[in-house]
């Protein structure tokens, strides 16, 4: 990736989870905005502005095979040397006086977002706009929940962004194309709506069936949200909120005050009006429901199995009672959630280390993706988990060791099976396809850098990235957020 000797930085504004909050640079901007706004952040708008060289990594020969990387690398030192060499954000830390810079002709649209506060967790909406939208410019909604620097503060935000322009690869391909809205350079526009939330959202996930959501908070109380309102203020512009729709439409307090980070909507057709998973520090998992009339009822007592903290939870997308768990003992555990005993029925040691995520495939729902503390992830096929039953050793279908720091993030492709996004506390964001053959000769060209595994497509770097998830409505297109906002972004190798 580029990247070019900087102005001198300030520290940054904020902090994530566990990271110590530093205070504002005197010297930076203070520009004042609506509170419902965020702020578009323009990579190139001041690249030419001052004389400086810039100096980029890579040949044109580094697009013929193996991983695309996101971006090029330049700065001070033997320009010659520096053209041969491929940067891995993961693999080399950056110079005090080095950024890192985005290669346009490795995407197809890529748009950074900043926010008021750095948000843990975020989901896409569903909205009315059709499936399968490939033009541009492009629109994405989205919800989050924030780490304020104080609890009142925080906030549940309902955004919308629109006007995401395609990348202009070159000026040969730009006298190619139609003078169209799609190669404009008009700058993308961010709105949102924002509801009280009085803590910080460790996780947030939007409702299948509806513009609901459902949060876990650092306190350890479960929030639903009706998000209708705000959806439909910003898909209409002038429709007023109610005060009262401000405010979460059920707080759920089974977890008594322990804090958790596992929650997950069913997506049967026969849980439409709601049935959520939630699972806490303590290793308990409660399922509740919604009723007639809006009301929510939990199960009075919860399911048990790990000895360790709930990390994630994956209703599976085609048998309507049944969950799997990912928890920091190392485990993955198959619930029935009509089982009397509230145990597990198969549990499967998948890390020495915390799992912390997981991912069930729809499109082949015996496959499901993990991601551990230890920088490993991988993908077991669900059919052998019975063979634990018999004192049986299970093993992953394919794992990969080429994140070497916690994974924070897995998430199959909506429709692809072998196409899979992961997030890791080393700043990036890899796509993978694991339909690629270990023999293909193609894919063994990895640009001469060593340790890449062929079914790698790409690296994309996003500072301290939290989650990621894929846009179902729009195919290819990948949002992140961490320590410096939203990517939003679409590559030229999926």
């Amino acid at each position: 990736m580029p990247k070019r000797t900087a102005d001198p930085l300030g520290p940054p504004n904020s902090g994530l989870k566990n990271r110590s909050r530093e205070t504002v640079d005197e010297g930076a901007d203070r520009t004042k905005y609506p509170p419902e706004m965020g702020e578009f952040e323009d990579n190139y708008e001041d690249e030419y502005e001052e004389d400086e060289e810039i100096l980029e990594a890579g040949d044109e020969d580094d697009e013929e095979g193996g991983a695309q990387i996101g971006g090029k690398s330049g700065g001070g030192g033997d320009s010659t040397d520096m053209d041969r060499q491929v940067f891995i954000p993961s693999r080399r830390v950056l110079g005090k006086d080095e950024i890192l810079e985005p290669d346009p002709t490795a995407y197809h649209m890529l748009h950074n977002m900043n926010v008021s506060w750095p948000c843990l967790s975020f989901d896409v909406l569903q909205d009315g706009l059709g499936d399968e939208r490939r033009g541009y410019p492009q629109m994405v909604y989205l919800v989050a929940g924030t780490q304020a620097a104080r609890a009142k503060d925080n906030e549940v935000t309902v955004m919308k962004l629109s006007g995401l322009q395609r990348m202009q690869q070159s000026k040969e391909e730009d006298d190619d194309e139609d003078d169209d809205a799609s190669d404009t350079e008009d700058d993308p526009i961010l709105e949102s709506r924002s509801l009280q939330c009085p803590t910080t959202t460790n996780r947030i996930r939007a409702s299948p069936h509806a513009h609901h959501a459902a949060s876990m908070a650092e306190t350890g109380d479960v929030y639903i949200w009706d998000l209708s309102p705000h959806y439909k203020s910003l898909e209409s512009p002038g429709t007023a909120i109610p005060a009262s729709a401000n405010k979460p439409m059920a707080v759920l307090k089974m977890h008594r005050h322990v804090e958790g980070y596992a929650i997950d909507w069913s997506s049967n057709p026969r849980d439409v009006m709601g049935r959520i998973a939630t699972g806490d520090n303590s290793g308990k998992i409660f399922i509740s429901s919604r009723k007639e009339g809006g009301t929510w009822a939990t199960d009075s007592s919860p399911l048990k199995g790990h000895t360790g903290s709930i990390e994630e939870l994956q209703w599976s997308p085609n048998e309507r009672h049944v969950f799997a768990s990912a928890s920091s003992d190392g485990t993955v555990k198959i619930y029935d959630a009509r089982a009397q005993t509230k145990k597990h029925q198969l549990s499967v040691d998948v890390s020495s280390s915390d799992v912390n995520v997981a991912s069930w495939c729809r499109a082949v729902p015996h496959l499901l993706a993990t991601g551990a503390d230890d920088g490993v992830w991988g993908i077991w096929d669900l059919r052998t988990f019975p063979s634990t039953l018999k004192g049986e050793h299970v093993s992953a279908t394919a794992s990969f060791t080429f994140h070497q720091q916690p994974i924070t993030s897995v998430e199959f492709h909506p429709t692809e099976d072998s196409i899979v996004s992961v997030a890791s506390a080393d700043s990036t964001i890899t796509l993978w396809d694991l339909s690629v053959e270990l023999d293909d000769e193609e894919s063994k060209d990895t640009g001469g850098v060593e340790d890449i595994p062929p079914q790698l497509l790409f690296v994309h770097y996003h500072k301290d990235v939290k989650e990621v998830h894929w846009q179902k409505q729009a195919p290819g297109v990948v949002i992140g957020t961490g320590g410096e906002g939203f990517n939003v972004f679409k590559t030229i190798s999926v």
